[in-house]
């Protein structure tokens, strides 16, 4: 049985998929290579223009396998450094994505999942979905994760989330930002279809454009370098085949050639 599964239709639309339900979509190394390999053909995919993470089964991921943190307790430090520095790549390489992404999330979603979730530049759980940054119940941290993390919640819920080891539903991952959007069960693949449609909408060079922007402008001071920056981002956009189209597609009132 495949545990990851990778598949693209013909809209350009990937979904990765966690296919080890029975440990409920517990991740090992294996997996954690996998997943790399997955989200690195995507990225230098051309014809993709986003991508949904998702797993079988009832849980969306109980983080870490068992079996692996068993065989893990045994490694030396240099052996568990390039462990986590595994773990690293394959988070890292999903975040700087560049199509959007969308986590879909049906269930329970602990330690290194919660991860994943942040990683993605939205996510939709269902009403029956809970989280947990588990790792401190068994003497670990969070580490790899939380770079991520704490840019999706936030460092004042992180204090509380990774010291407390609480389990939180999906209206409080909501209101924490973890989570874009709650919705009932069986309302779930109909809401993540209602965002995949409003995605392919949209231009998708310029959607790749615009996280990358995110990541470019975030965090740096408004000064006259940052401007002159956006306005030449902005500028050569303007200029560029897609820009062209869009605006020619507005102004004429009919739909630009990529819908």
């Amino acid at each position: 049985m495949d545990t990851v599964i990778n598949n693209i239709d013909s809209r350009g639309v990937a979904r990765v998929t966690i296919n080890n339900p029975d440990k409920h979509n517990a991740f090992d190394d294996q997996i954690i290579a996998q997943l790399t390999q997955a989200f690195k053909a995507i990225a230098n995919n051309t014809d993709v223009r986003l991508m949904i993470l998702d797993s079988a089964g009832k849980s969306f991921s109980a983080g870490a396998d068992l079996s692996w943190m068993q065989r893990m307790a045994d490694y030396s430090y240099a052996e568990n450094l390039s462990d986590s520095r595994a773990l690293a790549e394959m988070l890292k390489t999903l975040n700087s994505l560049p199509q959007p992404t969308i986590a879909r999330i049906q269930g329970a979603t602990f330690g290194g999942a919660v991860g994943l979730v942040s990683c993605c530049d939205m996510a939709i759980a269902s009403e029956r979905a809970s989280f947990c940054l588990s790792e401190v119940k068994i003497g670990l941290v969070p580490a790899t994760i939380s770079p991520y993390v704490i840019a999706a919640i936030g460092q004042r819920a992180s204090r509380r989330y990774f010291t407390t080891a609480e389990r939180f539903d999906a209206q409080t991952a909501q209101q924490l930002g973890l989570i874009s959007q709650v919705t009932d069960a069986d309302k779930l693949d109909s809401a993540v279809e209602e965002i995949i449609t409003t995605l392919l909408a949209n231009g998708p060079i310029a959607i790749k454009h615009a996280k990358q922007l995110i990541f470019n402008i975030s965090g740096k001071s408004i000064d006259n370098a940052l401007i002159e920056q956006t306005c030449e981002v902005i500028a050569a956009t303007r200029v560029s085949d897609e820009g062209q189209e869009g605006l020619n597609a507005f102004l004429e009132k009919r739909s630009p050639k990529w819908i």
